[in-house]
């Protein structure tokens, strides 16, 4: 190691310290306020949202409930339905209308995602290209099937509690309903409709529920699995923020919604099992009386359940039926419902105890078939249970009756108390299943993921259209966390070293930007907010206050509908600390973490003292490399011209420049009594302690301000971690220089910056002195284009990183046999 050594002046006179710098970039210089606050970006805080970001004394939220009678017609793969809605107007405001949400509408051709749905760059389907004219068979698929099936609502029957017709206009995914007269605060309105639609098949457009099919059951013609979610007309919510929310659903921007009670039936075949939001309150008609009681055995039982076992489930997928049955729901306080359907699902359950009278026991059940194999037998409900436990601590005690897997072919979504989960077993070529550590891995993460979903959005009920961070983000920071509790192996993308490809690239927006403008959702909303957080957490706050102010997040906003700024106010208010830098850089900026440490000084003390100065003088100048042309002179046998004619030698060839004399010295006894008696003292101090003075130099290449993490490595072998807080750059965002002290005799030899890789630095090369050989490697690629489906997208790329790794560990074994 190199490290350059000055001299460190001792300064005798306080310099003044320079003006305050304007707080945004002004015409004179180019300095960037990092550390600005927020105020003018956040919304100012009202009646509604406090300052402190806690519901204030006047917030409000709206409430709807329902009535729906669902009929599904298994043979024409066909819901028919009828609802009754009472909406309640707790708003401060008069309402003309109400605007309710016709997911099922996305699907046809002329709707605005149809419409829009781009080839080519980020927009580009996957497999196609429209530059050779091809086309991929799924999107071939997904155009046969939309124009094979009539997809989208047929709705009819909108009337008042009288019976009256309500007129009604449909806007693509929207529809207004006029009311008969204004609803004034406080008021509440009921009105009915019916609705029918085709279920599509999820593979063909790679929707969020469907059908999936099963062609090689025993039964003639296969057997369907069936998730239905966004089934039913639902109401917009109605916001102090944005009034309606009633942007066109495209896709990627999810749903926002108001809470409310729900009664629901639905009649299927009557050898199909329905897992449902909510608590089934009938069944005695759909169970049998082993099953209730198997049922009742689960609540206390230490291990999982069967209420439908495996050679129950076998036995339905063989016949078949043309009796139905009627399975009946209740949900209270939930903000969607969700149900699955099929003669396929074998079901098992076990009761999770918290320690909440209210709640007392939650059935964690699943649901799947044959295909699930023992790999959901092992971990879906298993994992249910898991997550629980974990988020029960970061946020408040679960609070439905039940929560629930289902397998299906979604990979993976999430509603009130039930979710859908993709993964399965392979089927061996000797009739058996099997699943890789891959899928082990993917089902266990996935299920914690939706199932953490429950408690984000589910209960802290934030606006998905808008914000998908907000849940996907936050719930990716918790999945992560739990993730680890349960194998640490599991890799789940919360570590900052995860999302550094992503930050500094070209497709990166800022995580603020509405859902369905996002580049990249799964790195914008997912991973890069998760790994904010962590390091939020592990770096910058620290687990006690992070968790604290979490909780205290987690506990204002249940059941309330929080936005970004009361995120970050609770955080903030809660923690006692301004993070107002890190909200801006993390979230409002496309900025990315690279702090280089350029170079590294030695300093010590100038003691004015020749005796001593001019000695360490001569110590350096006799350290430094021989001149070249000094060296091969010598090396040539050149005398030099004083060792040639000793007569013209003199005093100063005895001597060196550094040899000391009295005018030296007179200088120095002046210059001593010139000093006050402090300035004395501390420069004898200092002298007397001779310790080591380093200058650290650092540059912000990436723009996005962090701390500076240091691991100091000494001469004698030991190592020390120095933390440098972020606000070490508020003045000079660019580049800064630290004064780092060692004692006597502790040499510094290397620096690392960020040596955990826990601040998502992008460039590890400029984060040692002296630089180091970085360890990589080269492997060939195949680009992957972008497609439609996130969350499937998602799903499968933590999937094929399994596999890789799997197959590059197996690689590595393979290759030490070989050794």
């Amino acid at each position: 190691m190199y490290i350059k050594t000055i001299k460190l002046a001792v300064l005798l006179v306080c310099g003044a310290s320079l003006s305050a710098t304007a707080a945004i970039k002004q015409t004179k210089g180019d300095f960037e306020d990092k550390f600005r606050q927020l105020d003018e970006v956040l919304p100012t805080p009202n009646v509604y949202r406090n300052a402190a970001g806690e519901p204030g004394h006047a917030y409000w939220q709206q409430q709807v409930d329902y009535k729906i009678k669902a009929k599904l017609d298994e043979a024409k793969r066909r819901i028919e339905a009828s609802q009754d809605i009472v909406y309640t107007n707790n708003s401060p405001d008069t309402l003309k209308y109400l605007w309710i949400q016709l997911d099922q509408n996305i699907f046809k051709e002329d709707s605005m995602s149809s419409l829009t749905t781009t080839f080519g760059g980020l927009g580009k389907q996957k497999g196609s290209d429209p530059r050779t004219g091809k086309i991929s068979l799924s999107d071939l698929r997904r155009q046969q099937f939309i124009d094979d099936v009539d997809v989208g609502y047929q709705i009819s029957n909108v009337k008042d509690a009288s019976g009256n017709k309500l007129k009604y206009v449909i806007v693509g995914t929207n529809m207004r309903v006029d009311l008969p007269k204004p609803l004034k605060p406080g008021q509440k309105t009921e009105f009915s409709l019916d609705f029918a639609f085709n279920i599509v098949e999820e593979d063909a457009v790679n929707a969020r529920s469907g059908y999936e099919h099963f062609p090689d059951d025993a039964r003639e013609g296969g057997n369907d699995i069936f998730l239905f979610a966004q089934w039913f007309p639902r109401l917009h919510a109605y916001t102090d923020y944005e009034a309606w929310t009633n942007k066109e659903f495209l896709g990627k921007g999810e749903f926002t919604l108001e809470f409310g009670n729900y009664q629901v039936e639905m009649t299927v075949p009557a050898d199909h099992i329905v897992s449902s939001t909510g608590v089934l309150t009938n069944a005695k008609n759909v169970l049998t009386k082993e099953q209730r009681n198997r049922l009742e055995k689960a609540k206390d039982a230490d291990r999982i359940v069967f209420i439908v076992t495996e050679e129950e489930a076998l036995e339905n997928e063989k016949e078949g039926t043309n009796k139905t049955k009627t399975w009946k729901f209740k949900a209270d306080n939930v903000r969607d419902f969700a149900w699955a359907s099929s003669r396929k699902f074998m079901w098992d359950a076990r009761g999770f105890k918290q320690d909440n009278d209210e709640n007392p026991v939650v059935m964690a059940m699943s649901f799947y078939p044959k295909e699930g194999g023992d790999l959901w037998k092992k971990y879906s409900t298993e994992s249910i249970i898991h997550t629980m436990d974990v988020y029960n601590r970061f946020s408040f005690d679960y609070p439905y009756p039940t929560a629930q897997s289902v397998n299906g072919p979604v990979g993976g979504m999430e509603y009130p108390m039930i979710t859908f989960n993709g993964p399965r077993t392979e089927l061996r070529d000797d009739g058996s299943r099997t699943y890789s550590l891959a899928e082990k891995r993917f089902l266990i993460g996935v299920v914690i993921h939706e199932i953490g979903h429950i408690y984000f959005p589910m209960v802290v009920n934030s606006d998905e259209r808008q914000w998908t961070w907000m849940d996907e983000g936050l719930n990716s920071f918790l999945d992560g966390v739990a993730g680890r509790e349960w194998d640490p192996n599991i890799p789940w993308g919360v570590e900052p070293r995860d999302i550094t490809d992503y930050m500094k690239g070209e497709t990166q927006v800022p995580i603020m930007t509405q859902s369905d403008s996002v580049l990249r959702l799964g790195p914008n909303a997912y991973t890069k907010p998760a790994a904010a957080l962590n390091i939020l957490r592990e770096t910058i706050l620290g687990r006690e206050l992070f968790d604290f102010a979490f909780r205290e997040y987690a506990q204002r906003w249940k059941f309330k509908r929080p936005t970004p700024s009361d995120f970050f106010r609770t955080m903030e208010e809660a923690s006692g600390v301004d993070l107002d830098w890190f909200w801006r850089g993390w979230f409002y900026t496309t900025d990315h973490v690279d702090i280089s440490l350029d170079s590294v000084y030695k300093l010590r003390i100038d003691t004015e003292d020749p005796d001593i100065d001019f000695a360490r003088e001569r110590e350096v100048e006799k350290n430094k490399p021989m001149s070249l042309t000094d060296e091969r002179n010598k090396a040539e046998g050149q005398k030099l011209w004083v060792e040639r004619f000793s007569d013209i030698k003199d005093i100063y060839d005895e001597k060196d420049i550094w040899t000391v004399t009295n005018k030296d010295r007179n200088k120095y006894n002046k210059f001593m009594k010139g000093l006050k008696d402090w300035e004395r003292k501390a420069l004898e101090r200092a002298v007397k302690e001779d310790k080591n003075y380093y200058v650290l130099d650092f540059s912000n290449k990436g723009g996005l301000v962090m701390p500076i993490i240091l691991e100091l490595s000494f001469e004698d072998g030991t190592k020390e971690n120095m933390y440098i807080p972020a606000e070490i750059w508020r003045k000079s965002p660019k580049a800064v220089s630290k004064l780092i002290v060692t004692e006597k005799g502790k040499n510094l030899v290397s620096v690392v910056v960020d040596p955990r890789w826990e601040t998502a630095d992008v460039n590890v090369e400029n984060n040692h002195f002296p630089r180091q050989i970085i360890p990589s490697r080269i492997e060939s690629f195949k680009s992957k284009s972008s497609s439609t489906g996130v969350r499937r997208d998602l799903m499968h790329e933590i999937k094929t990183k399994l596999k890789k790794d799997e197959e590059d560990k197996d690689k590595d074994k393979d290759d030490n046999k070989d050794k």
